[in-house]
């Protein structure tokens, strides 16, 4: 019998040999540390672990870790996380995606997975704006915002507010975390991952070259005030309520989560038969 004890991976174990290229003060390496320290510390086997991204700054992320990983078209992670899943119910599949990505061109995408409830986890780092493409308003851009070129008197439109939109669509983890905040973020990562259901984490991380007044979250955010509520109803009162800037569990509920049948445990008679009724 082999008696080998295989170590415990650390978080650098869960690094890759590429170098992230956000960059310098980006809020994203602290979201990529923190996501390393939380495999770590559930112990998650390489092998069992895949990270689906889109298009954008965040969206480099599953290169700059050592496991699987799946870089998707631009708003579609979500629908690609959701195939794997019901392929692969056993792994861990975290989304990773920025506002622009996951709140504009996948939006809708976004709204079907929080009702859906498959058990993932969707990260979404929030800066508030496209930085891969030099800097113009995203859907949670302030309105009066002038530092782009195109909207140089502001969008003049209503910011989407991400936690309101997952809980009113389904979402069973809502969750806000700051990039600042490398211990906070890590703790809400792992409760996220051990979430069974849809987990959404919207992380504040700054962008200091097309935001550089973001520097003033530091100083901005802080813990929500109340305990984080199972309750709906109450859940949306905290959140509208809400500056924006309360950092912990918003909302967490045992809800029925989707799982549908995998092919191979659907056969040719079955399908059929259900054709045929």
């Amino acid at each position: 019998m082999d008696t080998t004890i295989i170590p415990s991976l650390r978080a650098q174990d869960y690094l890759s040999d590429v170098k992230p290229i956000w960059c310098p003060g980006c809020g994203h390496f602290a979201v990529l540390s923190a996501l390393a320290k939380t495999f770590a510390f559930l112990a998650l086997p390489k092998e069992d672990v895949v990270i689906v991204s889109g298009i954008g700054c965040s969206s480099r992320l599953p290169a700059y870790i050592d496991g699987y990983g799946f870089h998707g078209l631009h708003g579609r992670a979500l629908p690609l996380a959701s195939g794997l899943k019901a392929a692969r119910p056993e792994l861990t599949v975290i989304v990773a995606g920025g506002d622009g990505d996951g709140f504009s061109i996948g939006g809708n995408h976004f709204l079907h997975a929080c009702r859906r409830n498959m058990d993932l986890t969707y990260i979404v780092m929030d800066n508030e704006v496209y930085g891969m493409t030099k800097g113009q308003a995203s859907p949670t851009t302030p309105p009066d915002w002038t530092r782009s070129k195109l909207t140089p008197h502001g969008t003049g439109l209503r910011r989407f507010q991400p936690p309101a939109i997952a809980l009113a669509a389904g979402a069973s983890f809502i969750a806000r975390g700051f990039a600042g905040d490398p211990k906070g973020l890590t703790q809400l990562m792992t409760a996220a991952i051990r979430h069974r259901g849809f987990a959404f984490l919207q992380v504040l991380s700054p962008c200091r070259t097309f935001r550089p007044e973001q520097q003033a979250w530091k100083a901005q955010v802080h813990p929500c005030l109340l305990e984080p509520t199972h309750d709906a109803a109450h859940a949306a009162a905290l959140i509208q309520r809400d500056d924006g800037m309360a950092t912990g569990v918003l909302y967490a509920e045992d809800l029925p989560v989707f799982s549908p049948r995998r092919p191979a445990e659907v056969g040719l008679d079955t399908i059929e038969a259900e054709l045929a009724a």
